[in-house]
Order: structure tokens, then sequence, then C-alpha cells
């Protein structure tokens, strides 16, 4: 199992950015798809964006397409996500996750501690 570990969430104002990281303890990280979920108590757990194991391809949900950006560096181990223009919905704990846990479109589990973003004026 790749072991995960989230960083860069914070408090910002909406139209605010914010940068997300991931390192992965495992050099098995670049065999792998990755992808970001988010959790609230409203929506539950819900796929955000994902990305191949060479970072080839990226794929986001409707809602945050043309606002965030999914990247990795393989030689790091890190995933990111850059989150521009965000709203008061974004506010919400963000995970990574292998496709294994996390798929394109759908997540079923999260299994790392999360960080949390807030939108908020």
């Amino acid at each position: 199992d790749v072991h995960l570990v989230e960083s860069g969430g914070g408090l910002v104002q909406p139209g605010g950015s914010l940068r997300l990281s991931c390192v992965a303890s495992e050099v098995s990280f670049s065999d792998n798809g990755m992808s970001w979920a988010r959790q609230t108590p409203e929506k539950g757990l819900e796929w955000v964006s994902s990305i191949t194991f060479g970072g080839q391809r990226t794929y986001y949900a409707a809602s945050v397409k043309g606002r965030f950006t999914i990247s990795r560096d393989n030689a790091k181990r890190t995933l990111y996500l850059q989150m521009n223009s965000l709203k008061t919905e974004d506010t919400a704990v963000y995970y990574c996750a292998t496709w294994s846990d996390c798929a394109i479109g759908s997540c079923s589990r999260v299994r790392s501690q999360g960080t949390q973003v807030t939108v908020s004026s």
C-alpha cells in the first residue's frame, strides 16, 4: 500500500487560491494513477480529479473544471492540486488516493488524514 500525507489546506477568501500537496511514502507511487477527492457532511465523499501514472492525462469533475489543475512529480513522489477561483462550495476536507480507492468519477474510500480547505469571507 502507498502511504499518503496531504498538506496545503487552510482558510482562503472566495476567489482566492491554494495549492495542495500529497506526498507518498512508497516508490510505487509512479506506478499508480492518482486522484483527489473531497468530503463534507452534506455531500459525502466526492471525486474531484484524477491523473494517469505518467501524468499524461488528467480528468476533472464538472464542478472544478477550469479552476483546478492536478499534476504530479514522480521523482518527488508528490501529487498536487492547484485550486484557483475558489468558491464557498469548495469548502471540504481534501484527500489524495490511488485509483484502487478513487478512480475517475468515483471514490469508494480514502485512507489518509486529509487537509481542510475552508473558503469563507
